[in-house]
């Protein structure tokens, strides 16, 4: 029998002693295979960190099927790297899955900045055009419209200000804003 046989027959035991619940034999097929799986992820993820936390996770499915093993499909060593290839590739496919969601959602903010910035263009020239029209109205109906909807003051407190009374702040608020409209919709 050949040295790498007797070493393969060694792993078959020990993970047949891990299927078992026997931790003695899975601390020693830890021991002798940690080395060997680990270099296989570190060699398809490229990543020490993330190689670490998967052959972690690789060695709590192989403790928690040990039992399913069966030596006449294959040996235990190739079992158990079988498995530690298959949650490298999962995890490759999961950063590159998480990096094309980031991807898409980094272009939607990007449009939807674009989209407010388009917004805020909109109002400015809408504020420019309102503020022309504001120029045209009489004084009365601009000072009345300034004072209620510009300063935020009530009707009450512009009559007040103006010392005229309520109705008339009133009146030349609806016919000022009755001409703004007019000269908006013209525009």
């Amino acid at each position: 029998m050949s040295a790498n046989a007797v070493v393969t027959e060694i792993e078959a035991r020990l993970l047949e002693g891990a299927g078992t619940g026997d931790a003695v034999a899975f601390s020693e097929l830890y021991n002798r295979m940690s080395p060997r799986i680990l270099g296989l992820i570190i060699r398809v993820l490229r990543d020490r960190a993330q190689s670490e936390e998967v052959a972690q996770d690789v060695f709590v499915e192989i403790w928690q099927h040990a039992a399913r093993f069966d030596a006449a499909r294959g040996s235990a060593v190739g079992w158990m790297l079988r498995i530690a290839h298959s949650r490298a590739i999962d995890r490759v496919r999961a950063s590159e899955a998480s990096m094309a969601r980031d991807w898409h959602q980094g272009i939607r903010e990007l449009n939807h900045t674009q989209d407010a910035t388009d917004e805020v263009v909109s109002l400015r020239l809408q504020s420019v055009k309102i503020a022309e029209a504001m120029k045209s109205l009489p004084e009365l109906q601009r000072q009345a419209i300034d004072l209620t909807h510009l300063q935020g003051l009530t009707q009450t407190a512009a009559a007040e200000l103006l010392s005229v009374p309520v109705g008339t702040v009133k009146t030349r608020v609806r016919t000022g804003l009755a001409r703004l409209r007019k000269q908006l919709e013209a525009a």
